[in-house]
């Protein structure tokens, strides 16, 4: 009897233990880590030159390796000539100092990249903040695993925070150092998800003419399958890109340098290295934005300290699906001059700055003029 009880005992230990393929994932899986580099030209298919060096952040994430590219901007620093060599100082020292508060982290549009935020973080760095701008997964200098992972904005929440985690320290709610998080475009549908998120790791919130302010498949989008939109982001080209952004970032504006710059280095992208990655990602990145709207959410943002910046362009028209929607139900969608307002009124302590003349992008189309108001309101 003794003996039985043994092997029910034996048995029962078997089966609540890890199988040994778990317990060797487990051990086997790699701790976050930070490369300095330096990287090929071509880094995970963009060639485009970044304004500081590049990192990696490397970690495991839905069981994949993954590389998230990254610029971390000491404050009052100047643009490298060389991105490929080290032209600024560790920042190392200041991984522990729990206290600042001057960290502000920028994220790119679906059309962006962490370059494009080069003039932005060159005056906010001037003004004394260090500056962390991440290339999320799926874009720019960032690995693209494309039908292997599954998109969503708080996947990209996580993964963002995983890499504050490792540069500024802190594992849990309560040791993570707190940071100003601007958005623009998608950037600020995800800015609002990471705020969501982690409210006690969110200093301020800048919201720049975030797209996701109306719920575009309730107001009648038609659902388009991936398959579909994989068709149409293998097509983008220079041509197209640039009649999209003209037509819906900048109306009735002239086409610029500042404007083209931003499109060839999507476009290269598309036609680069990574192309069909590139494409696959991103039929997954439209789906995500049209299926997980943050609008019904704004009203459950805990207002961070410094509160809410909704900055907005009301030239704006942005509006995923637009382009296969029936003429009826494009002309419901993008009307910024009410989404702003609307929007500031369901966030929580939340300031409105309208710019009546600019559209999608102001901090490229009037670099000045959004940079006065966005460093009066940080710094006011």
């Amino acid at each position: 009897m003794k003996v039985f009880f043994l092997s029910l005992l034996f048995a029962s230990l078997l089966l609540s233990s890890p199988s040994p393929v778990l317990v060797s994932a487990i051990k086997t899986s790699p701790s976050p880590t930070v490369d300095d580099g330096p990287f090929p030209a071509d880094l995970n298919g963009s060639n485009f030159t970044y304004p500081w060096p590049v990192k990696l952040y490397r970690f495991t994430s839905q069981g994949r390796q993954l590389e998230m590219a990254f610029m971390d901007v000491p404050a009052k620093a100047t643009p490298s000539k060389e991105p490929s060599q080290p032209s600024q100082p560790s920042n190392k020292g200041n991984n522990k100092n729990k206290k600042n508060t001057k960290t502000v982290v920028l994220l790119h549009g679906r059309n962006f990249c962490a370059a494009t935020w080069q003039e932005t973080a060159s005056v906010l760095s001037a003004a004394g903040y260090r500056v962390i701008i991440p290339d999320q997964i799926g874009f720019c200098k960032s690995s693209k695993p494309g039908a292997a992972y599954q998109f969503s904005l708080h996947q990209l929440a996580l993964n963002t925070r995983g890499l504050l985690e490792t540069l500024l320290g802190g594992a849990t709610e309560s040791s993570a150092v707190a940071v100003t998080i601007i958005g623009h475009s998608m950037g600020g549908m995800l800015a609002a998800r990471y705020a969501l998120m982690y409210p006690s790791q969110t200093t301020a919130l800048v919201l720049v003419n975030p797209i996701g302010l109306e719920d575009w498949k309730a107001l009648g989008v038609p659902y388009q399958s991936i398959d579909d939109t994989a068709l149409a982001e293998r097509a983008s080209n220079y041509a197209s890109i640039r009649a999209y952004e003209q037509a819906t970032y900048y109306p009735g504006r002239e086409w610029t340098q500042a404007y083209d710059v931003w499109v060839r280095m999507l476009a290269n992208i598309y036609a680069g290295s990574k192309a069909e990655a590139f494409a696959l990602t991103q039929a997954r990145v439209v789906d995500m934005v049209l299926t997980q709207p943050v609008v019904y959410e704004f009203p459950l943002i805990k207002a961070p300290p410094r509160g809410t910046l909704l900055l907005v362009g009301l030239k704006d028209n942005t509006a995923i699906g637009k382009q296969w929607s029936l003429p009826e139900v494009q002309a419901r969608l993008g009307h910024y001059d009410v989404l702003g307002k609307q929007a500031a009124t369901a966030i929580p302590n939340c300031t409105l700055v309208e710019f009546s003349d600019l559209g999608h992008a102001p901090q490229i189309q009037e670099p000045a003029r959004f940079h006065g108001a966005l460093l009066d309101w940080l710094e006011g």
